[in-house]
């Protein structure tokens, strides 16, 4: 736009001709009319100019209390936050979510804490098992804010009483349990779980309004210090478990084998037991029909007892005499026996011949020296 138009005179914005500022003293004047008009003013003439400046002082003082009340009396609380109102320092009530109202600070205070939100911290440490044995936890523990009233003012240092009350609730745990049952996984949820409710009864009974969501064992090992040996430990459990394996494998090779031996002997006894029992039984019955028949004859049944034994010892020897009173002692052999020959069944005995009787019990020397020149 030209400086210069035809009809508006000069325009240079560097002179602005004779206009002047306004005058700050017409200014307050000016406000100071307005707000009396606002809240009222009296007298007039030289009277009103002299209590202008106090009134409008006192509505402006009134104003900013206004404001002031109006921004530190209401509160907004977030849906996930609870509001903790302190009176002249002192707990006086909690406010739930949503637009509260409250007296300005100094009267009454609030401080906001986050409820909803989970919590969390890391912490590792050495503790000793009950076979006192060292080991190394690192564990994770999650909670959230129960109470805002007991968060705040209960305890000192909220996240430090969980750490060390964490770490108690974990050694009263691990010492209860032996270290290859925790390093095995056997008892390491069961450490987890007690470890949790403990740790939340000690939270209970401080009142801390602590709710603890999670307890985790990140990590369980054996410190660097001492795990060379507790490397041998576990060769040596390796060890133990193979003998036992295959002392197991032995014994399941031999106890059936040596229960069978036993089941064979003892089947035998039976079997013997049996025979031994019938065979007694036996002799007995034959003693009894015997001595029947001796009562009958006794003499018959004598001899024929005699020629019985003596026919059985006489089987069994190999030595047989022949003419004993004339000639002297004959030895007989059995050739069919030393031979290899004969039918493999029983050796006949060859018949016994006496002195004074023949083959059919006649006495003639006819017979007798026949017999002699045949065996010559």
């Amino acid at each position: 736009m030209p400086w210069k138009e035809p009809g508006k005179g000069d325009k240079d914005p560097w002179n602005s001709g004779d206009q002047q500022p306004p005058d700050l003293d017409e200014v307050f004047r000016t406000v100071n009319n307005r707000l009396k008009a606002i809240f009222g003013g009296g007298g007039g003439g030289s009277r009103k100019s002299e209590s202008s400046g106090a009134g409008g002082m006192f509505g402006i003082l009134l104003v900013a209390l206004l404001l002031w009340v109006a921004f530190d009396a209401v509160h907004i609380v977030d849906e996930a936050e609870q509001g903790v109102v302190l009176r002249f320092g002192k707990y006086n009530r909690t406010l739930s979510p949503g637009i509260n109202l409250t007296l300005p600070r100094p009267f009454e205070t609030m401080t906001t804490v986050n409820v909803s939100s989970v919590r969390s911290l890391e912490d590792r440490g050495n503790m000793l098992t009950q076979d006192e044995n060292l080991v190394e936890f690192i564990y994770k523990i999650q909670y959230r804010v129960a109470s805002a009233n007991n968060f705040l003012f209960e305890v000192r240092d909220p996240e430090l009483t969980v750490k060390q009350a964490g770490e108690s609730a974990l050694r009263e745990s691990v010492g209860t349990n032996r270290l290859d049952a925790i390093l095995e996984g056997v008892q390491r949820e069961t450490v987890r779980i007690e470890t949790q409710r403990v740790l939340q009864e000690t939270l209970d009974r401080y009142e801390a309004g602590i709710q603890i969501t999670e307890f985790n064992l990140v990590d369980v090992n054996v410190p660097a210090q001492v795990r060379e040996a507790y490397s041998d430990v576990i060769r040596a459990r390796e060890d133990r478990e193979r003998f036992i394996e295959e002392a197991r494998v032995h014994a399941n090779s031999v106890v059936p084998e040596a229960r069978g031996q036993a089941a064979r002997v003892i089947q035998e006894a039976e079997g013997y037991k049996a025979s031994t029992v019938a065979l007694a039984d036996g002799e007995a019955q034959r003693f009894v029909l015997l001595l029947n028949e001796y009562r009958k004859a006794p003499e018959i049944t004598r001899k024929r007892l005699y020629l019985q034994t003596m026919e059985n010892v006489f089987a069994r020897s190999q030595k047989v005499l022949m003419d004993a009173d004339s000639n002297g002692n004959v030895l007989y052999l059995p050739l069919d026996q030393l031979g290899g020959g004969g039918s493999g069944g029983r050796a006949l005995m060859p018949p016994i011949v006496t002195p004074d009787k023949g083959p059919v019990g006649e006495n003639s020397a006819s017979s007798r020296t026949s017999r002699r020149e045949g065996r010559q």
